[in-house]
């Protein structure tokens, strides 16, 4: 199937959020013209930032009102357009009935197309690695593509916890397959780590696990991470990055998946004392996370740490077919905390004990 011709068009579901507007930036810069969708066009709270760029006065970006819980939401919006980077989250990942429906929308309106030629479906590390029972990860301790979670384990449920990983490979699943029935389109996912890099927009500090975290951080309070697990790291803008590049490649293939990830693993309370240390001038004082597991997951905390500390994170295949490079995670930190401080306003909590306006 053909890659997306360089300067099309390129429907951004999510376009607001933060890994979708870095994605729209990107396509603005690198000449494309863009279809940027949000849930409301005229709540400036989000969209404001995507009307600042260049491309939205110049007609190049459009944004486009679609509820992807609609049924149809997107026919007008993705026909004549080449590509689609499918972003946006769904409302909840727990209803599978629901998660059906909504994947079901999007794939008949680019069937209805009659133009898309390949989709970017984003998917997560968690449709690779997380597991019901954490031992699966020492029997198989490399993270990589063809890694799925162990989809046998009873325990793996929605109310176990599992409902966003399963929701993400089903939909890698949903649609690879219905481009494959079509004939005349092909899905590719890219399964980003753990996002950190700049917001350009205040509302994305909470758009996201991560900037919302490390905005806590700043200002003295936050909690520590599922089951001890540390942080397997991309920076945003690699992501976006991948997902232009896998619009753009003639090497990739229907029903592929490309993991976004540096290779970095950094714990939470490392990520916290990195600020310091990459912003002497913030004065930061570091603080330990607050840990709210129940006992029985405290008395295994040394168990979990041993099981991530021994899990190997390889990107050789996006590296390899995508020429991509990756942004070594103190970049990430120190201009994701500049950003939040600079954009929306995060107070610093200073070794002085005081929480002050950088």
């Amino acid at each position: 199937m053909a890659p997306i011709p360089k300067g099309g068009v390129v429907a951004v579901t999510g376009a607001a959020g933060f890994i979708g507007g870095h994605v729209v930036r990107k396509l603005l810069k690198k000449g494309y013209r863009v279809r940027a969708c949000v849930r409301d066009v005229n709540d400036e709270a989000k969209t404001a930032f995507l009307k600042a760029m260049p491309g939205y006065a110049s007609g190049r970006l459009t944004l486009h009102a679609a509820d992807l819980d609609q049924e149809g939401c997107f026919d007008a919006v993705f026909l004549g357009a080449h590509g689609v980077a499918h972003l946006s989250h769904v409302t909840t990942y727990n209803d599978e009935a629901y998660i059906r429906k909504v994947c079901g929308h999007i794939i008949e309106s680019i069937n209805k197309s009659g133009s898309v030629t390949r989709a970017v479906i984003t998917s997560s590390t968690a449709a690779i690695m997380s597991e019901a029972d954490m031992n699966e990860l020492v029997l198989r301790p490399v993270v990589y593509e063809d890694r799925f979670p162990d989809e046998t384990n009873p325990k793996r449920t929605a109310d176990k916890g599992q409902g966003y990983s399963m929701g993400k490979v089903y939909a890698e699943r949903a649609f690879a397959d219905a481009a494959e029935e079509h004939g005349g389109w092909e899905a590719v996912t890219c399964c980003p780590g753990d996002n950190v890099g700049p917001i350009q927009s205040p509302h994305q500090m909470r758009g996201g696990p991560w900037q919302s975290i490390i905005a806590g951080m700043l200002g003295g309070r936050y909690t520590q991470n599922g089951a001890y697990r540390p942080w397997v790291t991309v920076d945003v803008r690699d992501t976006a990055e991948a997902h232009i590049r896998l619009l753009e490649s003639v090497w990739v293939d229907n029903g592929e998946r490309y993991m976004a990830a540096s290779g970095d693993k950094r714990t939470c309370e490392d990520v916290c004392a990195s600020i310091g240390r990459l912003l002497p001038e913030l004065n930061h004082a570091a603080t330990a996370p607050i840990d709210n597991f129940p006992d029985h997951i405290k008395e295994r905390e040394g168990k979990y740490r041993g099981i991530w500390a021994g899990i190997e994170v390889r990107n050789d295949r996006i590296k390899e077919t995508l020429g991509m490079t990756f942004r070594p995670l103190d970049d990430s930190i120190r201009d994701c905390a500049e950003s939040l401080i600079a954009i929306a306003g995060v107070k610093v909590k200073t070794k002085g004990g005081e929480t002050v306006a950088a």
